[in-house]
């Protein structure tokens, strides 16, 4: 298994602080819990709103499928751009959910080996009480249980001429945390046995009972463009969450009957303190969300009102037309009707000084300014242009 001492060795005093203060080990692993769950609040916090806001695009991702029919490539091309449009990381929400699966590793060689970070005895030391273990269990030390250290450290008085240090007491409950489960429960000889196998199916149950929650919760801000619940989209993104639904409990009860019952009970309390936090944040984001949707509905119903308004106007026209006949206004024949009205005003005008007794007025001067091309046009006209004297 990785070794990672940065991170190890501050979980090993963490723990070690917390058993020595309750004097419990498995209460001291649900405190630790806490302790990593709050330290990872803001990277939860961060999922969760990515979460949450993929979510609220399932009404648009149905649309594209549905537009998109069975061309895949087009579909996951008009996603990620959906994706890019909206600010959203396509596994935003998975990357931050998955890193405290990653403090597992360094979680389990801190349960694995007690000696080395509960007690901190040194290398030395530790090789040392493995070699005298290996002699009393009369195998070689190359053969020793995974778990060895387990039995070393609950009974630290066995080699009190190594080293002087208190023996850890792994009862939980009147179950031994420091056990590897066994699923053949109808072969456990007492409660420590029968209750170390139940605890890696109750945190399955815990786990998936802690995702479906969380998907409930995300799928709450799921709206369409009026701001109202898309039934569709909840009913599509529920089916497509079903696996994960599946696949991380049954991790969880996996590693619960291949490792010690202490990783079992952290990843337990993880899921207990992991429904209570997405309690309190899909509050706070639906809040966000719902004053977004608010204004969705407000919009709504102002575009519907200027849609109601444009169908009263056109009602109204058809109304004053039931024929449909409707004027030719092309630009012909409105410069037809222009010069129409001009002519009729002018002959309008001509009559009425006729009828006053006023004469027309009339020019002897040729519209072109040259007797011999009275309609002539243009200041370049010359008359003896085209004369034979030229």
């Amino acid at each position: 298994m990785f070794n990672i001492p940065f991170i190890q060795i501050p979980f090993g005093y963490v723990l070690e602080f917390f058993y020595n203060f309750f004097d419990n080990y498995g209460l001291a692993l649900i405190l630790f819990s806490l302790a990593v769950k709050l330290l990872l609040l803001p990277l939860s916090a961060k999922s969760k709103k990515s979460m949450m806001k993929t979510s609220r695009l399932q009404p648009k991702i149905k649309q594209i499928e549905l537009a998109c029919g069975d061309d895949k490539q087009k579909y996951q091309q008009e996603v990620s751009r959906l994706y890019k449009e909206e600010g959203v990381s396509m596994m935003g929400g998975c990357l931050w959910g998955f890193l405290p699966l990653l403090l597992l590793i360094p979680l389990y060689n801190v349960i694995r080996e007690p000696l080395t970070y509960l007690l901190h005895l040194d290398e030395a030391t530790v090789t040392a009480i493995k070699e005298v273990v290996a002699k009393m269990q009369n195998v070689e030390i190359d053969k020793l249980n995974y778990y060895w250290q387990y039995s070393a450290a609950q009974n630290m008085g066995q080699f009190a001429d190594i080293v002087k240090a208190t023996s850890i007491n792994f009862s939980f409950l009147g179950i031994d945390l420091g056990q590897t489960p066994n699923w053949q429960i109808w072969k456990a000889s007492g409660w420590s046995e029968i209750g170390g196998a139940l605890i890696p199916l109750f945190s399955g149950g815990l786990n998936y009972l802690a995702m479906f929650i969380s998907q409930k919760m995300n799928n709450t801000v799921i709206k369409n463009d009026k701001g109202e619940k898309d039934e569709a989209a909840v009913a599509s993104a529920q089916s497509t969450g079903k696996a994960m639904n599946l696949i991380m409990p049954l991790v969880s009860v996996w590693f619960g009957f291949i490792m010690p019952l202490g990783i079992s009970i952290y990843w337990i309390a993880q899921s207990v303190f992991g429904i209570v936090q997405d309690f309190f944040l899909t509050r706070h984001y639906r809040k966000v969300y719902d004053a977004e949707d608010e204004v969705k509905r407000q919009k709504a119903a102002e575009r519907a009102a200027e849609e109601a308004e444009k169908e009263r106007i056109r009602a109204a026209k058809r109304s004053a037309n039931p024929d449909g006949i409707v004027e030719n206004t092309s630009k012909k024949k409105q410069q037809l009707r222009e010069k129409q009205e001009r002519e009729a005003a002018a002959k309008e005008f001509a009559k009425k000084r006729t009828a006053d007794g006023e004469e027309p007025e009339t020019s002897d001067q040729p519209a072109g300014g040259e007797e011999n091309r009275p309609y002539a046009r243009g200041r370049a006209y010359r008359a003896d242009r085209y004369s034979d004297e030229q």
